[in-house]
């Protein structure tokens, strides 16, 4: 038998050698034999490249997709960029001379803090002094007397370099505030890390590793801190996908605040590097060297969400009522004054919530009534008018101003906060009470205490409110006509938001707390994003009946949380009968359009 019979029937059976086979007489014969060698190699690097193809085939890479919790909606696609941290490899060295290092040290630390200052002017512009304080509370940090005095003693104690140094005061103290029960200093355990790792960075002459390249890339890391996500290239940064971090992060809020689509708790894999990727914000879905249909699909899907994006701005100017006629007045929730305009550029009807804590939290002691008076006047002209609704001060719990003197808490969340403050510290609630109804003499404010929890709390409210007015009317100082209205956001409140109703003149609901409160979970734990689902029916028939209470007694009633921003929920708002939304600025007109698409 000829070598290459059985290779000839092996041939015929594949489509790829039929047609070759056919169309050459060679093979009309069965006397393989008088086959050439050179047609014998031709066969076979047919025949090879026909396996070649098939192995290809089964090989082929398939799409895969990956879902997460989504922080920001959006379309993105583009090529993966695995972030990988530089880490610092720190070598502990011996040294005699300690005044040496110490100078190497606070050399370094003296241009972090610069650092961390640009860092601050750079977020402020991007993203607004609320989100840029992170950087401001890092300089602080530095400049710690405990933490700076462990980096001098390990040096000279031990005769060490300064990167060991500082590595061992940074994983001492990380330690210290991660142990610790109240939930404010265990997120500074992050902060000392981050603030460790730029010290020894600079100490190792290294620039900053926020370089995400010349190309759009969708950002994929383990977890990012603030300062790198502030760093990097927003013109190039398409989108981040991480596997740790929680939706109330700090780089969470930022991703909200610039707009970027954004997931966190991906299981991500390195081997997704230089790959295609989609990012669905929509709908929290990653996905990973996509098919040419599911391309088409979201390169339409892109093109739509640009679309509606340019839709939208033709609603400026236009009222947020519904095809009916159902009325929503549609108020935008601010940090700060630097927010205003975002505000203006988004078309809000007003501010329905104003959080006035700012001024606490970022002065090293009581800011006085002018500083008050100054910030408030500022919102209310530029408002011209329309409704500027400030929360009195929400200090307590994650958030904490020194010379408050706070004692540590077992559950700061439940404890010594908010409104519980002003009625047992009266000078510094009466302080701010004079500073808005001054300032409401420039505009249309309204005042809203947070934090109630009985009929009692808000008479007490209400006498200290008479008592500020009167004293202010008796010496000659202008004053305007101010609604005091509360949040209801303690289950307390909520059950007996029918009492509550005949006191005050406006209810707005505060679904962050109302929901961490009524499912017993601690919304900044990230262990628990998974149990936290603030469209458990228990909440919304809360939200019903406060309506509901609010409506008898003829008063409004709103939304300030951040559920009143949830699309999926907007009509079901409008059908209980919400009278107000406040929303983030950038949430205003997609709300708009909803309740305008509305029967």
């Amino acid at each position: 038998m000829c070598p290459g019979f059985s290779f000839y029937d092996d041939s015929l059976k594949n489509p790829y050698m039929q047609d070759f086979i056919v169309k050459n007489p060679i093979f009309q014969t069965q006397d393989l034999c008088l086959c050439t060698l050179d047609t014998n190699l031709r066969c076979e690097i047919y025949h090879i490249s026909y396996y070649v193809q098939k192995m290809c085939a089964e090989k082929r890479v398939i799409m895969k997709e990956y879902f997460g919790k989504k922080i920001f909606g959006g379309i993105a696609i583009g090529k993966i960029s695995f972030y990988s941290k530089n880490q610092n490899v720190v070598v502990r060295k011996k040294t005699e001379d300690s005044e040496g290092e110490i100078a190497r040290y606070e050399a370094a630390r003296e241009k972090a803090i610069e650092q961390l200052h640009g860092l601050y002017e750079k977020a402020l512009k991007e993203v607004g002094e609320m989100n840029a304080e992170i950087f401001e509370v890092h300089a602080m940090m530095l400049e710690d007397d405990d933490y700076n005095d462990s980096v001098k003693n390990i040096i000279t104690s031990q005769k060490v370099n300064a990167e060991y140094a500082v590595g061992v005061t940074g994983d001492n103290f990380s330690e210290m505030f991660a142990n610790m029960e109240d939930d404010y200093f265990k997120a500074r355990s992050a902060d000392v890390k981050d603030i460790s790792e730029r010290v020894i960075s600079i100490l190792c002459g290294k620039t900053s590793d926020s370089d995400i390249g010349d190309e759009p890339v969708i950002v994929v890391a383990d977890d990012l801190a603030p300062s790198e996500t502030v760093q990097m290239d927003k013109t190039k940064l398409l989108a981040f996908v991480t596997k740790f971090g929680s939706s109330n992060s700090h780089t969470a809020i930022l991703a909200r605040t610039m707009g970027i689509p954004a997931l966190i708790g991906v299981d991500i894999d390195e081997e997704w590097n230089g790959k295609t990727g989609i990012i669905d914000g929509f709908e929290g879905k990653l996905i990973v060297e996509p098919d040419e249909a599911a391309m088409n699909d979201y390169v339409k899907k892109q093109e739509a969400a640009k679309e509606q994006k340019k839709l939208l701005q033709s609603l400026k100017g236009k009222d947020t009522v519904t095809k009916s006629g159902k009325q929503i007045k549609l108020y935008a929730n601010i940090g700060n004054p630097s927010d205003l305009a975002a505000v203006v550029q988004n078309d809000a009807a007003g501010i329905g919530l104003f959080r006035s804590e700012f001024l606490y939290l970022e002065a090293s002691d009581y800011p006085t009534e002018d500083e008050q008076l100054k910030a408030y006047k500022q919102v209310a002209e530029t408002m011209a008018g329309k409704k500027v609704i400030i929360r009195t001060l929400d200090i307590g719990a994650d958030k904490q101003a020194d010379y408050f003197n706070l004692e540590k808490e077992e559950n700061p969340a439940m404890g010594y906060r908010a409104i519980r403050i002003c009625l047992t510290r009266e000078e510094v609630f009466k302080t701010q009470l004079r500073a808005l109804y001054r300032a409401s003499a420039y505009g249309n404010i309204a005042i809203m205490y947070p934090m109630i929890t009985s009929v009692d709390e808000v008479r007490r409210i209400k006498e200290i409110s008479k008592q500020v007015r009167e004293e202010l009317v008796a010496t000659g100082v202008e004053i305007g006509e101010v609604e005091e209205g509360i949040m209801i956001e303690t289950p307390a409140a909520a059950i007996i938001s029918d009492l509550l109703a005949k006191e005050v003149d406006f209810f707005s609901i505060g679904t962050n707390d109302l929901t961490q409160y009524t499912l017993a979970i601690d919304r900044q734990n990230s262990k628990l994003d998974e149990f936290y689902n603030p469209h458990h029916e228990a909440i919304l028939r809360m939200i019903k009946m406060v309506i509901d209470n609010a409506h008898k007694e003829g008063i409004w009633a709103g939304i300030c949380g951040e559920l009143g921003a949830d699309t999926e929920l907007t009509e079901r708002f409008v059908e209980m009968g919400i009278d107000e939304l406040s929303v983030s600025p950038a949430c205003v007109l997609p709300i708009r359009k909803i309740v305008r698409d509305m029967d």
